[in-house]
């Protein structure tokens, strides 16, 4: 690569997102991105677990979440299914698994799906209480920090050192076959187009094994699914 600002040349590494044979995805779903949420207020009886989670249509994980609501019960985050993930989550931020918790809840209870969206909606509740006296936008930077790791080289299921597998930026192949190219020094602008050209979906409830009310140790549990896609 070279940079005629200063007249150097390179050998950097770049992470290539294709468009040409649909959205991609920023971030795959696995039972590694498993989100576990305690239900509150909550004593169904076996018949009713057994009908919420028997709720087959085609928006099944919203309108479980519906039944769960409508019998009193609330969806309070407590961790993630694999320890992993979390410790990687907590390396960008300390209350990052608690920021994505609020952003996939909102996802799964709403008719909301892009990430500017859906960040845009709890920095208006606010979940973590920050001090928001002097505007300080906490979600947005949190989020858009997040997006730039997993797009550089953070996955699910191995140990992040924060260390860039791209060293160079992102490549985007659009489906007309144009090439957009990010470098890491744009680096706000590479955040702005990650932030507002990504949105949560639900992904295989069945393969990745999420979406149904559990017990355990007397306590009811509900498991979310984050995956991250390109609009």
């Amino acid at each position: 690569m070279h940079d005629q600002r200063t007249n150097q040349t390179a050998e950097l590494g770049f992470s290539i997102k294709s468009q040409l044979g649909g959205d991609a995805t920023l971030l795959n779903a696995g039972k590694t991105t498993n989100f576990i949420y305690q239900i509150l207020d909550f004593k169904p009886t076996e018949s009713e677990i057994k009908a919420i989670n028997e709720i087959d249509t085609r928006s099944k994980i919203k309108d479980r979440i519906e039944a769960v609501k409508n019998a009193g019960g609330k969806l309070k985050f407590v961790t993630l299914e694999q320890d992993v993930f979390k410790n990687n989550l907590v390396l960008i931020d300390s209350l990052l698994p608690n920021i994505v918790a609020e952003i996939i809840k909102t996802f799964f209870t709403s008719a909301l799906s892009s990430i500017k969206d859906l960040t845009e909606n709890i920095n208006k509740s606010n979940p973590l209480n920050y001090d928001t006296q002097f505007a300080h936008t906490f979600y947005d930077y949190k989020v858009k920090r997040f997006l730039t790791d997993v797009a550089l080289g953070m996955t699910p299921s191995k140990v992040w050192t924060g260390i860039y597998d791209a060293t160079g930026g992102y490549l985007v192949v659009k489906e007309n076959g144009d090439i957009l190219c990010y470098h890491i020094y744009n680096r706000n602008q590479f955040e702005d187009y990650l932030f507002v050209n990504t949105k949560l979906e639900t992904a295989s409830s069945t393969r990745h094994d999420f979406g149904k009310i559990f017990e355990e140790n007397g306590q009811y549990y509900f498991k979310l699914n984050l995956q991250i896609r390109f609009k």
